[in-house]
């Protein structure tokens, strides 16, 4: 709940102040909060920290004869804090060519002759006055989270990112803007070797915060409670967001574990427009946002960002080692770690990446890309809908693909979007080779393929959609994979050349079940998977039916 404005009062007589406190409450109170204090030093302290805190201050009212220092002075220095506050002097009649001459010095709005009596006709008109002029003139401060650093800094990518795919709202300021960054620097005393800085809604400055810092700062779990689980989920794409919600609607005991922030792969999306009951479409962020929502108030307990290092099995439990220490105890698990997109190997490209280079981050990013020119490595579902999203603030988008066009990689639906806006060109037989710049992205080199003719483009960013490697490799040998990394599942099993030696029970394995009984896979991470959110949703939601199967024969 947004806290309402403030009308700040300096007096050093305490019967004055009483009386002035009295009369702004019984006028004021339901729109405006009143502080009081009888020190001017203090009260200067005070606002410090409710600048920190970004609190919004409307108007000063201060005595004109303090022994500290004079009203006008005092009103001088509050003005640096709150620029746009009205200033009001309380004075005794003698004082009136000081207050006159402070109209001047300090653009004072207004002097009052004590005493004020009656406040209906004295002090209220005059006020009211002043505060309806100050709301017309007021733009509500951002009230949240801060991160302040350089835009082409990957550690600050790396914030950026975590905080947007968390649904955290945050306020980016550019290090480099003074304006914007200079009252953060002044008032928190840091400089460039500190960057990047987050600074929470009360007025904290954490400097150069890890990912997880960050989170516990914020509130996030990333610690189980001591609870053997029925279930743990590792991975909050949309296969675990909904074996999630299964999980806990029916009653298990179950944990949710994410490396980085919900949503997956999905969660990226600018815009899912083929998802079942969203005829308009929905963000991958509006997609997870809703359903980690649903999940939790089920009951289920969601860790993030934490990681899980390895699964061992001590009968009739999974033990899942956390790459930060401490594990967790569970009879059943489900796999939905999912995919990562795959890295360009050309030249230059791990020096960019998070300062010009992106996977897989094209709303995070994409204001920074205002007027320039973007290109995306890529011809997937994914490509299309950072494209389609990245055309509303770059120059222009150009989508480079090693095939002759995008009919056979993207959904026709994303095609015609593509084709119907001006600023994004698809360039065909063409990939990215090198690319250059000093402590950024600023150029790339493209080849197309058939003519081997390079050409080196001015480049804004560089967004890469090149296919997906699933995120098993944290898995021990005795999860059978297929080929290329994916977990090998059910009937996919039955082909392996050592599974049935080495599979024990009397029964085949469950349709989504590992060659370890008891974990399950679901979603792009298993092999034969179908690569859309919709069946990733549904193999969740399948994989808890199956668990419940599990539970039942051990």
């Amino acid at each position: 709940m947004e806290q309402k404005p403030i009308i700040f009062c300096v007096d050093d007589d305490p019967q004055i102040l009483r009386a002035i406190q009295r009369d702004l409450r019984s006028e004021f109170r339901r729109e405006y909060r009143v502080k009081t204090t009888s020190s001017a030093r203090e009260a200067l302290t005070a606002l410090e920290e409710l600048k920190k805190k970004g609190e919004t201050v409307a108007l000063f009212l201060s005595d004109q004869r303090m022994p500290e220092m004079l009203g006008v002075e005092f009103l001088e220095l509050a003005k640096r804090l709150y620029p746009t506050a009205k200033r009001v002097l309380l004075t005794a009649y003698s004082d009136t060519d000081a207050a006159i001459k402070a109209i001047n010095d300090v653009q004072l709005d207004y002097y009052l002759l004590k005493p004020w009596d009656p406040p209906e006709e004295k002090l209220f008109p005059v006020l009211k006055d002043l505060l309806d002029d100050w709301w017309a003139q007021y733009t509500p401060e951002f009230r949240g989270v801060r991160l302040i650093g350089y835009q082409y800094s990957p550690k600050s990518h790396e914030i950026k990112d975590f905080l947007a795919g968390n649904l955290i709202p945050y306020e980016w300021i550019e290090y480099e803007n003074t304006e914007r960054a200079a009252p953060f620097v002044e008032r928190h005393s840091f400089d460039a070797t500190h960057l990047p800085v987050l600074v929470t809604e009360d007025g904290e400055a954490l400097l150069k915060p890890t990912v997880q810092e960050v989170a516990r700062k914020l509130g996030m779990s990333l610690t189980a409670s001591e609870k053997p689980y029925d279930v743990v989920i590792i991975g909050a794409g949309p296969a675990g967001l909904a074996a999630g919600v299964y999980g806990g609607s029916e009653g298990l005991v179950t944990a949710l574990i994410e490396r980085r922030a919900p949503g997956g792969q999905a969660g990226t999306s600018s815009r899912i427009e083929n998802y079942l009951g969203f005829p308009n479409g929905l963000s991958g962020a509006d997609l997870a946002r809703r359903a980690i929502t649903q999940a939790t108030r089920f009951g289920i307990e969601f860790l993030s960002p934490t990681e899980v290092s390895s699964i061992e099995r001590v009968n009739p439990y999974k033990i899942l080692k956390l790459k930060e220490g401490g594990e967790l105890k569970a009879r059943a698990v489900v796999v939905t770690t999912g995919v990562n997109y795959r890295k360009l190997s050309a030249p230059g490209m791990d020096r960019f990446t998070g300062a010009g280079i992106y996977y897989g981050a094209a709303t995070t990013e994409a204001s920074a890309c205002q007027d320039g020119d973007v290109y995306i490595a890529g011809g997937g579902n994914s490509a299309g809908q950072g494209a389609v999203y990245l055309s509303k603030f770059a120059r222009k988008v150009h989508i480079c693909i090693r095939r002759e066009d995008l009919t056979s990689s993207m959904s026709q639906y994303l095609i015609d979007q593509i084709d119907g806006i001006e600023n994004i060109e698809v360039l065909s037989k063409t990939e990215v080779i090198e690319a250059h710049g000093d402590d950024r992205l600023e150029a790339l080199t493209i080849k197309n393929i058939e003519s081997e003719a390079t050409e080196k483009v001015s480049a804004r960013a560089l967004f890469v959609f090149i296919g997906a490697r699933p995120y098993t490799d944290w898995l021990s040998a005795d999860f059978k994979r297929d080929s290329k990394g994916f977990l090998l599942t059910g009937n996919y099993l039955m082909n392996h050349e050592s599974f049935k030696r080495e599979w024990l029970l009397q029964r085949d394995p469950f349709t989504l079940e590992t060659s370890v009984p008891g974990v399950f896979a679901a979603g792009d991470v298993r092999s034969g998977a179908m690569n859309r959110v919709a069946s990733a949703v549904g193999e969740g939601a399948m994989s808890i039916s199956l668990v419940h199967q599990y539970l039942s024969e051990n």
